[in-house]
């Protein structure tokens, strides 16, 4: 039976062990109570091809990548990099199926998402991906057949699965802005019409035929934006959320969007006691009543692989401290 309110990790982990950290957030996230969502935690510290872009690339199909001093950038064949990275996410999935024999339930898997994979991938000639629309759209259709493959391994390695989709977009703010850098670092890349970010946004979120989440931890992250783009939820960051934004975030919940509430700070310095409060009051200023808090689910601010793994794991543990927490405040 699944808890009124829920913990998660939002992706990455510390450390070079994917064996350890995906048995970590398993022992963690899998209870008996149903209060946690296990997640397949990402490991950057393994180096290139594991990091938020290098995974995303090395999803994309037909469209090879390799690694330059300035980043990822779109090839004409694969190389040497695009196998290090194939490499690295078939030993996630070895090592999640083995974690996960038997399991049923919800299991989260997370993937840059569309904006913020165009904002840093590059293309032959040095510019970002973004500045060309004809290649945002190769990309994001590539992208979104990436996702079905990536997914449909998940199911096939772990039948009981209930796949939950986390799209990150971290740079979706900047490309609204036009505040991203060209490559001389002498201009701005064009700002992205919100139209035309919420149809690639949209194209991706409908890979999936699941729950889906997209998270961005930037506090002007676009929420009537991501709620038009239909968004199973957002994942946000409100340790410093003002007025108005718990108002944003009591209009998204009452469209029927949920919430992945990041409460704990990323640095280890938060509590269960604090996290509770923090949430409560936020929902007491918006107007929301307490049977609102039905379906939500508490996470970290974002992820967590600048903390030691003893580190990361308080912090989830203290996330799930403040989900049965919460839970007790819905009304019976």
């Amino acid at each position: 039976m699944t808890a009124p309110v829920r913990a998660t990790g939002i992706g990455s982990w510390p450390g070079t062990s994917v064996r350890e950290a995906v048995r970590t957030v398993r022992d963690l996230l899998v209870t008996g109570d149903g209060d946690g969502l296990p997640h397949l935690p990402e490991t950057p510290a393994r180096g290139p091809g594991a990091d938020i872009i290098g995974r995303a690339a090395g999803l994309l199909v037909d469209l090879p990548v390799d690694l330059q001093p300035s980043g990822w950038r779109l090839v004409a064949r694969p190389g040497r990099d695009s196998g290090r990275t194939a490499a690295l996410h078939r030993e996630d999935l070895d090592e999640l199926a083995e974690a996960y024999d038997g399991y049923v339930g919800p299991l989260k898997v997370q993937v840059a998402g569309p904006w913020t994979l165009v904002a840093s991938l590059r293309l032959n000639r040095g510019e970002r991906v973004v500045s060309d629309a004809g290649a945002v759209g190769d990309v994001t259709a590539s992208l979104s057949d990436g996702i079905q493959n990536y997914v449909a391994d998940v199911r096939r390695l772990v039948p009981g699965a209930d796949v939950v989709l986390q799209v990150d977009e971290p740079s979706l703010p900047a490309v609204l802005e036009g505040s991203l850098p060209t490559s001389s670092g002498y201009g701005r890349v064009r700002a992205v019409e919100p139209h035309d970010v919420m149809r690639r946004l949209e194209q991706v979120l409908a890979a999936h035929d699941g729950d889906t989440v997209v998270h961005c931890c930037h506090h002007a992250a676009p929420l009537p934006l991501l709620r038009a783009a239909g968004a199973g939820a957002v994942a946000l960051d409100v340790t410093a959320a003002t007025p108005a934004r718990w108002e944003s975030i009591a209009a998204t919940l009452e469209a029927g969007t949920g919430l992945y509430a990041g409460c704990l700070p990323t640095d280890g310095s938060g509590t269960d006691h604090g996290a509770r409060a923090l949430v409560l009051e936020g929902f007491e200023r918006a107007g929301l009543a307490a049977t609102t808090l039905t379906g939500l689910v508490v996470s970290p601010a974002c992820g967590l692989a600048g903390l030691t793994p003893h580190g990361a794991q308080a912090v989830v543990r203290a996330a799930l401290d403040t989900a049965r927490r919460l839970s007790e405040e819905v009304p019976a």
